[in-house]
Formats: C-alpha cells, structure tokens, sequence
C-alpha cells in the first residue's frame, strides 16, 4: 500500500502541472464513489480472508503463508488488494482531475506485475506447489 500512496502522490504532483478538466461536482462524486467504494471493498474482502484464515496479510512476506486461501474475494482474483489499490488510483485520477495522471494507472499494474506479484507467485508456488499451479490457472492475476 506504500507504493499505492506514493503513486497517488506523484498523481496529485503532475495534476498540478498538467491540464485539468473540471466535472460538475456530482458527477465527480458519483464517479468516485462508484470507483472508489469497490476498491476499497476488494482490499478489505482480501485482507479479512486472509484474517479469517489466520494467515498473513503482508505482501513483502510471501513466504510467511501458512495456508493457501483460495475463497471468498479469493475466487475472483488473486490479488484483490492490487485490484482494490488500482480502483483507488482511478479515484484518485478523477478527484484531481487531470487526465495525465491516468499514465499512472498502467505503470502501477506493471510494476506490481515485475516486482510484487511474480516474485510472489514464484514463491507460493515454491511452497504450495501444484494445488497453487491449480489455482494460478483457475483464478486471473487481476480480474
């Protein structure tokens, strides 16, 4: 979630020296709760299934799973925090306002891809071994 911040940061940086294109404030609203109220749903669905699994929830430490929890938000996608995170970036694009802040939104989803989520599945994959091969074939990385 730390690099989620810092992209919403540099969002609302490069908004000020782009661009903007003003909405009306209740389209402006209506979007971003319709964006941002499904993010934030899918980050807390992941993190309490994983609490209701009683594994752990950081990322930095695959390593540390004690089960492989496929259910709930789980069946989905397999990374629901990612997807709640980008949801939140969308948001955040569409509160400030300045449509060059969506080049962000790509560049979070490959970064998370080369540095987070692979280096992730190698390693579950390494602890779980194939019924985690299974669900990485049944189950979408994102959505």
């Amino acid at each position: 979630m730390v690099l989620m911040v810092l992209f919403a940061l540099a969002m609302f940086g490069l908004s000020r020296i782009t661009p903007r294109f003003p909405m009306p404030g209740s389209v402006r609203n209506t979007l971003l709760a319709m964006i941002f109220a499904p993010g934030a749903l899918c980050i807390a669905c992941g993190i309490l299934e994983f609490r209701r699994r009683k594994t752990t929830v950081d990322p930095r430490y695959p390593e540390k799973a004690s089960i492989l929890v496929c259910s709930g938000i789980y069946r989905y996608t397999r990374n629901p925090m990612y997807v709640g995170a980008l949801l939140l970036l969308l948001a955040t694009a569409i509160a400030v306002q300045a449509p060059a802040t969506l080049i962000f939104l790509p560049l979070f989803v490959w970064h998370m891809n080369a540095f987070q989520i692979r280096p992730e599945e190698e390693m579950l994959l390494a602890k779980f071994g194939e019924p985690y091969g299974d669900y990485m074939r049944k189950v979408r990385r994102w959505v």
